[in-house]
């Protein structure tokens, strides 16, 4: 036991605590945007990649990699879950982690073993700190995880390492790759503007980055600025740039994505094609990929129906109150942060709500469908009598993020397919950035800054009133309407007759829960969106 403050014992770190405590300090907390320090150069990363004798062993690596601002981790998944299931051995690389930072690292389609992450993480942070200088400073946080990815892959001896860009491309740290077999892009859109550029344009010349000459590409139908960009580039570098189709839910053999919503048909159609030509590139033609399309092969329909992604269109009963006697609450999650994806999310969330809603009298689902909302909660609420459904939002997105996009688009959206929020709630993320793992949950008793939080209810307070038709609607001092407590201790901050503001994620969950007790004729629908870290914090207790 280590001694505590005031002399009181505390269990002593885990060596994974330890690690994460090590990995905490590679964050650093400046602004993603802030170039003001000589660890962003790009060029380090080659310096790192001889430290760690990863020089010679990258270009043996027969990788897949996805740059895009809308689906490359969904496209990422996809292409993994085909590849295991024609047989090669697999690593995934994708950000960021819902809960454990283990995710990030994946081996034939689980995450790596604590044992094995523990020993590769020490070999590289070790050896990294012991090089350390002041011409070539530790890496920051993404950039070690993106090393210590390609050292886990290059020791396992992966047959095919799928890399999912962090941010942007021609600068993130997975681009060391200098001959990669194949290349994607998923769909664009705006997002990070504040580092890619204000205009599709500059997004995909971004994202363009990770051409390498010669090395064939494949994107999906993007508007026609974006196009035109990574056409260009393409011709550039020599890149035969092709656009793959969504895929034809014909070819599934009447079975269903393994990832939720219609959008995931465009990430399965690219994914599809980076199989096809990696098998190709590779010299694996013994596996029967037509570039018609006429049929897929038995591999891939089982790769597409069974991938999975936590944290994405993602339904789980709250496990609390899974009984007819105790309420009912439901989580939908999402990571949408994008006006994009925010819009694509609310379409996934009302037709899935509306699914529920017409077979709340049953309990009986049909045809094996593990993916219906139906079936995810049919064995735990089937028995009870009809209930009138509640639909609630729980939001948090980063400051740099304009809720002006993201907050019209989601309430438009479900609006248009009837559905409205009778309640928003706004909280922030339990985690902090700055901190990895257990690390990452701020002390009890800290003082929470909730402008932001205040700022998100403010806006959604004049959307409803523009959408109740309200004249004065800009005009009206939600300020006055609102009830506001100052204490930080009082579980609800302020509450608006449309919204509220909770110090903290567990405050929140505990008022879902009491009104979802006290209100047994209801059943409570809960989007959790805006923010990937929320739905993490949301899933780390709700599955507890």
């Amino acid at each position: 036991m280590a001694e505590g403050e005031g002399g009181s014992a505390r269990p002593a770190a885990s060596p994974f605590d330890e690690a994460m405590e090590a990995l905490s300090s590679l964050i650093t907390k400046r602004s993603r945007a802030d170039k003001s320090n000589k660890g962003d150069r790009f060029d380090l990363l080659f310096d790192y990649l001889k430290i760690l004798d990863l020089d010679q062993q990258i270009p043996q690596m027969k990788v897949i990699h996805v740059a895009g601002t809308k689906g490359k981790g969904s496209t990422c998944t996809f292409t993994e879950s085909i590849l295991r299931n024609c047989g090669f051995r697999t690593g995934l690389f994708t950000s960021p982690h819902l809960i454990d930072v283990r995710e990030r690292f994946r081996l034939d389609g689980e995450d790596i073993c604590e044992e094995k992450f523990l020993a590769y993480f020490w070999w590289c942070y070790d050896r990294l700190k012991e090089k350390a200088s002041e011409d070539v400073p530790m890496p920051t946080y993404f950039r070690f995880l993106a090393l210590l990815a390609f050292k886990i892959f290059a020791a396992e001896q992966v047959d095919v390492a799928i890399l999912e860009v962090g941010l942007g491309g021609k600068f993130d740290a997975t681009n060391v790759v200098e001959a990669p077999i194949v290349c994607g892009i998923s769909s664009l859109g705006f997002d990070h503007m504040e580092i890619l550029g204000d205009t599709l344009g500059k997004i995909a010349g971004e994202k363009a980055g990770i051409f390498k000459r010669g090395v064939p590409a494949f994107t999906v139908p993007q508007p026609d600025e974006a196009m035109q960009v990574l056409e260009e580039k393409a011709s550039q570098l020599d890149v035969n740039l092709q656009v793959a189709l969504p895929l034809d839910a014909n070819l599934l053999n009447g079975l269903k994505l393994g990832l939720v919503g219609e959008h995931q048909f465009l990430n399965a159609g690219l994914a599809v094609a980076l199989c096809c030509t990696w098998l190709q590139r590779t010299g694996h033609q013994d596996i029967n990929c037509l570039q018609q399309m006429s049929n897929l092969p038995e591999q891939f329909i089982k790769g597409l129906t069974s991938a999975s992604l936590q944290g994405r269109a993602q339904i789980v009963p709250d496990r609390l109150l899974n009984s007819e006697s105790s309420g009912e609450l439901l989580f939908y999650l999402d990571g949408a942060h994008s006006p994009e994806s925010m819009e694509v999310c609310a379409k996934w969330f009302s037709l899935a709500v509306k699914e529920e809603n017409q077979h709340q009298n049953w309990c009986n689902p049909q045809g094996g469908d593990s993916k219906s909302a139906n079936a995810l909660i049919g064995n735990n609420f089937g028995k009870s009598s009809a209930k009138i459904s509640t639909q609630i939002l729980l939001f948090n997105c980063m400051s740099v993020r304009d809720p002006k996009l993201l907050l019209p688009r989601l309430m438009n959206t479900c609006a248009s397919y009837g559905v409205h929020f009778k309640k928003a709630l706004f909280v922030p993320n339990i985690s902090v950035y700055y901190k990895v793992g257990s690390n990452a949950l701020p002390p009890s008793n800290s003082q929470v800054d909730l402008s932001w939080q205040l700022a998100l209810q403010r806006v959604w307070e004049n959307l409803i009133q523009g959408e109740k038709g309200s004249i004065e609607g800009e005009a009206k001092n939600i300020d006055i309407a609102g009830d506001e407590v100052r204490d930080d201790t009082e579980p609800c901050i302020k509450s608006c007759e449309n919204s509220a503001v909770f110090s903290s994620l567990p405050l929140a969950l505990k008022w879902l829960r009491d009104n979802a007790q006290q209100n047994r004729s209801e059943r409570f629908q809960v989007l959790v969106t805006g923010s990937l870290h929320l739905v993490g914090d949301v899933l780390r207790i709700v599955k507890r």
